[in-house]
This record gives C-alpha cells, sequence and structure tokens, in this order.
C-alpha cells in the first residue's frame, strides 16, 4: 500500500513537506500524531489522526503515539482562544493508561513487529529539562522572528484578540519542537503527523532538527474534518462523541454516524473506516439510486461503531434505533442496558412514582390518570384502551382493568407508555 496515495484519495491530506513521498518507499518510517490528556478518552476529533496513524501502520510503517503529558500542563495556542487547564501528574499517566487501551483498537502495540506502535510521554524527558538547558540547547536555535510569523502565533497577538498570550504558550511550539527533536534523536522518527492548525508547530520541529542535527524530517497534516451546514464536527448539544461508552453510549455513538448528511457521509466513510476505494465506489452510486434508504449512513455507522467499539454493541444499536420507530418488542426493551435505554428515550415526559405501589401492585388506569399526569382522564384512558391505542412496554394492551406490578419495570425501575404511533411517556419506579 502506498500511504501517501491512500491518504490522497481519502481526502485526508491538507499539506505534507516534498520528498515524504519518497522517503517511505525507500525504508520503514517511524511517524507520530502527538495527543492531549487533558481528558481520560479520546473523542471522534481524535480519529483523523489516529486514522492516518493506522493506515501508516498497515502501510509497513512504525507509527508513534506522543502523549502530551508536559504540553498538557502547557496549553496548545493553535486556533484556542484560551489556556487550558492544567494537569498533575497523576491524573496525567491516568489518562495516558486509558488512551493507550482505547488506542489498541487501531494499532498494534503489543507484537514483536518491526513496525509496532508505540506510546511515548513528552513528560518523560521535559521533567528535568530545566529552564537554562532549554534556553541555551533549544531557544537559541529559533528566532523570535520565526516564532512570531507562525499562524497560531499572529491570531493571538492580532488587534481582534482580546485575550493576548502568555510567554508559556508563546513557547509551546519550542517544547512542540523539542518533542520532534527527541524522537528524531531517539528512534529515528522522521515524520510528524497532525491536523492543519498544527503545521507550523510541526514545521518549527524539521527546522529544529535541520539546525540541531543537520538532519531532514517531514511533516503533514490532515484537513480540520468540517459538516455541510458548516456546525462543528464530532460536537452535539451534549457536547463531544467521546469513545468511552461510559461518557457517549455506542447507541448515540451509532446515531452520531446513522445521522450525518449525505455530503458528510460520502466524505467520513473514506476517512473513518478502512472499506476499499472501489467498495465506497459502489456504495455511493447505490445511495444515490436510493438516497431515501440511506444505505451509506448504515454502513459508515456500522463500521465506525464495530471498529470503536464491538459488533454486539452495534447490533445492540440497531435494534434500539427501531424501539421508536419499527417493531420492537418488550423482549428487546428487556435486554437494553440502563444507559441505552435512557439515550433512546432521551426527551420523553418523565413521572416518578414510588416504586411501593408497583411492589403492591396499582390499577393501570389509576396509575396512569391520578398517581401520574401521563393521561389527564381516567375517562379519556379507558376510551384509548378499547380503542387500541395503548401500548405498555411496546405490546398493545386494551385491558383497562390489568394490575401493574414490579413484573411490569424494565431494568426494574421503567414502565413505558405508549399512546398510538409516536407519543411516549416514562414512568420511573423510585
Amino acid at each position: 500500500m502506498n500511504f501517501i496515495e491512500e491518504l490522497q484519495w481519502r481526502g485526508m491530506i491538507h499539506d505534507m513537506m516534498p520528498g515524504i513521498e519518497e522517503q517511505l518507499q525507500k525504508e520503514l518510517t517511524s511517524a507520530y500524531v502527538g495527543i492531549d490528556p487533558t481528558a481520560d478518552s479520546l473523542h471522534i476529533g481524535h480519529l483523523v489522526s489516529v486514522m492516518m496513524l493506522k493506515h501508516f501502520q498497515v502501510a509497513g510503517h512504525k507509527p508513534i503515539v506522543l502523549v502530551g503529558g508536559a504540553t498538557g500542563m502547557i496549553g496548545d495556542p493553535s486556533g484556542k482562544s484560551q489556556e487550558r487547564n492544567l494537569l498533575d501528574e497523576d491524573t496525567l499517566r491516568h489518562n495516558q493508561e486509558c488512551l493507550r487501551a482505547q488506542l489498541s483498537k487501531f494499532m498494534d502495540f503489543d507484537s514483536d513487529a518491526e513496525n509496532a506502535a508505540e506510546m511515548v510521554n513528552n513528560y518523560d524527558w521535559m521533567k528535568d529539562f530545566s529552564f537554562l538547558d532549554f534556553i541555551r540547547d533549544i531557544g537559541k536555535h529559533i528566532t523570535v522572528n520565526y516564532m512570531m510569523s507562525k499562524d497560531s502565533v499572529k491570531k493571538r497577538l492580532s488587534a481582534d484578540s482580546k485575550s493576548g498570550m502568555s510567554f508559556t504558550e508563546f513557547t509551546y511550539q519550542l517544547v512542540q519542537g523539542t518533542d520532534f527533536l527527541e524522537l528524531y534523536r531517539s528512534k529515528n522518527c522522521k515524520l510528524q503527523m497532525g491536523g492543519s492548525d498544527q503545521w507550523g508547530n510541526i514545521t518549527t520541529g524539521t527546522e529544529l532538527i535541520r539546525r540541531k542535527e543537520g538532519g531532514t524530517a517531514w511533516a503533514i497534516t490532515c484537513p480540520l474534518i468540517t459538516k455541510a451546514d458548516g456546525g462543528k464536527f464530532g460536537k452535539t448539544e451534549s457536547g463531544n462523541i467521546w469513545l468511552d461508552p461510559k461518557r457517549t453510549s455506542p447507541y448515540k455513538f451509532y446515531q452520531f454516524w446513522l445521522n450525518t448528511s449525505d455530503e458528510d457521509a460520502e466524505k467520513y466513510i473514506k476517512i473513518f473506516t478502512l472499506i476499499p476505494r472501489e467498495e465506497i465506489a459502489a456504495l455511493v452510486e447505490e445511495h444515490k439510486e436510493a438516497p431515501h434508504q440511506r444505505k451509506l449512513q448504515q454502513r459508515l455507522a456500522k463500521e465506525v461503531t464495530i471498529m470503536i467499539h464491538s459488533e454486539e454493541d452495534y447490533n445492540t444499536a440497531v435494534e434500539a434505533s427501531q424501539i421508536l420507530f419499527g417493531k420492537a418488542t418488550a423482549d428487546v426493551l428487556k435486554k437494553l442496558d440502563e444507559d441505552t435505554f435512557l439515550s433512546v428515550f432521551e426527551g420523553v415526559p418523565q413521572f416518578n412514582v414510588n416504586k411501593s405501589e408497583f411492589e403492591a401492585g396499582v390499577d393501570i388506569v389509576e396509575l396512569l390518570a391520578v398517581k401520574t399526569d401521563v393521561f389527564p382522564s381516567k375517562g379519556e384512558l379507558r376510551r384509548l384502551f378499547k380503542g387500541n391505542a395503548i401500548s405498555i412496554n411496546k405490546e398493545k394492551v386494551q385491558n383497562a382493568e390489568l394490575t401493574v406490578t414490579k413484573e411490569h419495570l424494565i431494568a426494574d425501575k421503567y414502565f413505558l407508555v405508549q399512546k398510538g404511533k409516536k407519543n411516549y411517556f416514562l414512568v420511573v419506579a423510585c
């Protein structure tokens, strides 16, 4: 596999320094991507650079993940209006281990292959680097004029910027350049990859390697992912889409990809999956013939959900997706874990009832029209029962004399009521 050609047709290269393609054809090469360890999980905003490393390893080269323990203590000014919160070492180490576990789904870290992936933390070589050593060994090789020419610095120092820029942030590109220099020396790493907003920081590293070592190193950046409607990729009203199922349930994760626009799905399926070129082209054509079937989105959501979570999680997400719009049964509801169940019925009106009512047994009309305000009157509720318009836990019920017990509760806590096809209500036993 030609790594550069693969990334180019997938739309994953924004800019690259000349000569890198020849270098990759000449010998096994090491490349690194830096990841900010400010959380104990990656989110989908990280996935482009992670997929670059995955393709890099598939192409026979060696990926290195650099956890920015030191740079995470500073904050990266690139495109940011403010400095980030600074983290203590224990938090950084915990986050590093969590990130490695997630990245193991993408790359081989544990084999004895020559191109097995590695993870490093720049805190390990920066923690004992004194300020005097830094300004002597690094600072004197890069001029202030060079540093001021970077777009990331210009934006923060422009007349439009109200926050200015601290000295700490100004030195960020030197710290990142030091990382590249260290990896060049210790691991013969000759390539750094990242988002297009990192170009200035990465090229500072290549310049430092040239000036201090007389060596040649390269940079490749990927485009910053945008949505067709101009919205920010990877963000929803409730925040980031995380890879950790505790932060974003597999159901919500699946739904995010399933709900992408046609234009975005065609772009994302190239970037976020390993599906070959010919198969993607066939999928795109098939989708254009019947866009209402959303086959492109379905395949995208399937591939990414299985890659990040599991096939079992994907199947559960598909079943859960059919609950609101398909012919799901009570058995499907009972199989769902609580997080997925609540994700499916997010925004549905909820009514709290003491659990003792279910333990003692409560008349369904009394429960839904008196003890809760699900229905405004007993008379209306009885008419709906007669008209076969009421479902309990996705099963039609016509018996207005039904006694509801704890056996009717889903996850020992929830009682789902449905009026007609689209109106749902959730009674919570608490």
